[in-house]
């Protein structure tokens, strides 16, 4: 039989409580049980429950007390409380706390089924509508998306016919394609736009020791510096769709345990030994080869064929130009807005046919950020060549990358200033040897690299997006 819910029963009197966890167990609710008020607190603050029954009268903290605990730890706690002295006043002082209703005793079985169920009800009704107004704030990000190609129109209209599937889908494409963005296109296409969270995993920012934490959740005292419990981003996305980004970076050990929750859609915090259901759609996403992954055993390969059940392959900007002009004018908008600017939208003739045959390594982010760039330092109100890069304007010069540790200065007497090196570019190209040899070090451990660099992990992985450094 499927579980109704989750009810903690919180009462001194062993009697009441084998009578409640007989009564509920037959109905099909979880039940687990508090002796104290204390106990009650501590199971409540490390396990999930839909409804609390709380005894008013307890030695130690009584469930007045409690429930103002329970209340402050989880304003939207659904608490019914049970008193053999159930005056006006107690019952008025409850309500205005926050408790759901109060019985009294003695009570008919009937009664406390019908109050647990309308409990219940009222927990996954506010839980409902609290993802709905995350899920409609978000919507917006699918305005995102710019195309003019028939490459990308066709990719939208595949978001569409898969999205309201449960089927697990791989994006693939290089760095700075947008598949987040079409992740979210596929989320918010769906049914699961109303009843659960879009979560975004980056399994290359999160440190191999705390992914399997931060996905599956913990209980408290489940490692040592778990202090509380802690629910896993698996959890939270139920009902809803979860993003795993760059999944080739997955540890081989996660691996295997992400592929049970896709197996069986189910998992297990660390600490606890009973798995828990979950309905979560799986999106994930990467820019290597993960065939050559599989290959080269640094992937699963009964993973990679149960991700790649539909896949979608992002073509690079270089492959759909006719989608730069459309793309270029987003983002001057968008940075306009940001800095108080009014660069014109108009785009010259001559400056469009240098940014429609630069071959962009580094895709629509790199777009984005040469817009943004030129925003800033433009003099005027256009977008003049003054704007741009020096790889832009002097393709022949330039192999479209940010150039490697060779090739960076060491030192400021080695800039001839005189033949007019760009000062954007002698930067990017030193940032790259920092980051290249930060790297080589660390063997490529991005979060070691980030410390190394006295970067944040965020910083770190968005620059090596940017400069388009493989790994």
């Amino acid at each position: 039989m499927a579980k109704k819910g989750n009810v903690l029963v919180v009462d001194d009197e062993e009697i009441m409580r084998d009578v409640l966890d007989t009564l509920l167990s037959g109905e099909g609710y979880n039940v687990k049980l508090a002796r104290t008020g204390e106990d009650g607190l501590d199971q409540y603050q490390r396990g999930t429950f839909d409804v609390v029954l709380l005894d008013v009268s307890m030695p130690g903290m009584g469930g007045i007390a409690t429930l103002g605990a329970l209340l402050q730890h989880d304003p939207g706690a659904v608490v019914i409380m049970i008193t053999a002295y159930a005056t006006f006043e107690t019952a008025v002082s409850a309500w205005q706390m926050g408790a759901f209703n109060c019985v009294r005793k003695p009570f008919e079985n009937a009664q406390i089924l019908t109050t647990v169920e309308a409990g219940v009800q009222r927990r996954r009704k506010d839980e409902e509508h609290a993802q709905l107004r995350r899920a409609l704030k978000q919507s917006a990000d699918r305005r995102g998306i710019i195309a003019r190609s028939s490459r990308m129109h066709d990719i939208l209209a595949l978001v569409e016919q898969v999205a309201p599937a449960r089927t697990t889908i791989l994006i693939q494409g290089e760095s700075g394609t947008g598949k987040e963005l079409i992740a979210r296109a596929i989320h918010f296409s769906s049914p699961r736009a109303a009843t659960g969270q879009f979560v975004t995993v980056n399994c290359g920012n999160i440190p191999s020791e705390l992914l399997e934490s931060e996905l599956f959740g913990h209980l408290r005292g489940a490692f040592t510096s778990a202090f509380a419990a802690k629910k896993g981003l698996f959890e939270v996305a139920d009902g809803g769709s979860i993003f795993l980004d760059e999944i080739g970076n997955l540890p081989l050990e996660t691996q295997s345990k992400l592929l049970r929750v896709i197996q069986e859609r189910e998992f297990t915090p660390l600490g606890e030994t009973t798995p828990r259901k979950v309905d979560v759609r799986i999106i994930a996403a990467t820019n290597v080869d993960l065939k050559q992954a599989v290959a080269e055993s640094k992937f699963r390969e009964d993973l990679f064929y149960r991700l790649n059940v539909i896949t979608v392959h992002l073509p690079s900007l270089r492959e759909r130009p006719e989608d730069i002009l459309p793309l270029a004018k987003h983002f001057i908008r968008k940075y306009n807005a940001e800095n108080g600017r009014t660069l014109s939208e108009e785009i010259s003739p001559d400056i469009l046919s240098l940014l429609e045959t630069y071959t962009w390594p580094g895709n629509v982010r790199e777009l984005e950020n040469t817009i943004e760039r030129a925003v800033v330092i433009s003099r005027t109100n256009d977008l003049t060549m003054e704007c741009l890069r020096d790889e832009i304007l002097n393709p022949e010069r330039s192999d479209g990358t940010y150039g490697t540790a060779d090739t960076a200065p060491t030192d400021l007497a080695r800039l001839d200033v005189a033949s007019g090196i760009a000062f954007y570019e002698e930067v990017a190209r030193f940032e790259v040897a920092l980051i290249r040899k930060a790297l080589d070090i660390t063997g490529n451990h991005q979060s070691r690299a980030s410390k190394l660099l006295g970067l944040n992990a965020t910083t770190l992985n968005s620059k090596i997006k940017t400069y388009n450094i493989k790994l």
